[in-house]
């Protein structure tokens, strides 16, 4: 096998990224070149990995159909594979926190090795997914892949707190909607979304503590879905037939609209709008208020940012 190259001439290899190497040699793929990145000068390994033996985190979101028919689509037609996956050693194999929808399509054409970066440092698994812009999440793309790592760090560091991980989680809220997601699919997470971005914050607690009052959360922003699905019911058996109904009906209990200064905490909030909720008027609601907080809603979410 090739000598491993080395970049910058003349630099000093660190002992743990020489061991990968050999690692990666090893399991049947071929480290190729180690250079260092040129943001924080880490030092990261180019090499060729063995399909076989490579995995998504157990924490990302699961796989896009229509995303991968799409990559198996232009990888045919191109005849090439361009861009390298990242990965790190994770017990016997490696996983890929950036590239697992290009990891599967090139899987499912028979490749049985796929370029890839490989970094030593196995946590910056957690990290990367910041950077993978490869498809766009949604937000329950997003939630679930929150909460997934909300859980491999509870089982792998119990007693560190949700703010030592705030890079990776990105936004607290997005830890409650991934439980509300985890218990129901077609949750509408979206409708809940502006008013937990601005109450729902991390706790300073230990993940092992925060995970009960995570679940306490969570129960309470699916009460307030229960309330606000029989109001719905309710409206169309009214007439109100209209898709923008329920959001509507959020909007107008939503006990943020008037706050300016002093926000109100999570369980006051959710209190809030819970009594607004169960005390909502139908009977004062008709059809053209819906309609036009719609027109208004889709003009506003089609502005540039």
């Amino acid at each position: 096998m090739a000598e491993l190259a080395i970049f910058p001439d003349g630099g000093k290899l660190p002992d743990p990224v020489r061991e990968l190497a050999d690692q990666i040699n090893a399991d049947g793929g071929a480290a190729l070149a180690a250079f260092q990145e040129p943001v924080g000068e880490h030092w990261h390994l180019f090499a060729m990995i063995p399909t076989a033996k490579l995995e998504p985190t157990p924490f990302q979101r699961d796989l896009s159909p229509a995303h991968m028919k799409r990559l198996n689509e232009v990888m045919k037609k191109l005849k090439r594979f361009t861009e390298p996956i990242v990965v790190v050693r994770a017990g016997d194999g490696y996983w890929t926190p950036n590239g697992n929808h290009r990891r599967a399509a090139v899987t499912k054409l028979g490749a049985k090795m796929i370029p890839a970066i490989v970094m030593a440092e196995p946590e910056v698994a957690y990290q990367i997914l910041a950077l993978n812009t490869e498809k766009a999440h949604n937000l329950k793309d997003k939630a679930s892949e929150v909460i997934r790592m909300y859980r491999g760090r509870l089982e792998a560091q119990p007693r560190a707190t949700e703010k030592d991980f705030e890079f990776e989680f990105e936004k607290a809220a997005f830890i409650t909607l991934g439980l509300c997601y985890e218990k129901n699919k077609k949750f509408s997470g979206g409708a809940y979304s502006a008013i937990l971005t601005r109450v729902d914050t991390f706790m300073n607690k230990a993940l092992s503590d925060a995970m009960e009052e995570r679940e306490e959360r969570a129960a309470a922003v699916q009460h307030a879905d229960e309330l606000v699905n029989e109001l719905v019911a309710k409206g169309k058996k009214r007439g109100l037939l209209h898709p923008y109904l329920k959001n509507f009906i959020i909007a107008r209990c939503n006990p943020l609209t008037r706050v300016r200064k002093t926000m109100p905490t999570f369980k006051a909030a959710m209190a809030s709008l819970t009594k607004s909720l169960e005390e909502f008027d139908l009977a004062k609601i008709h059809f053209g208020q819906v309609r036009e907080a719609a027109t208004i809603a889709a003009a506003v979410s089609s502005e540039p940012s």
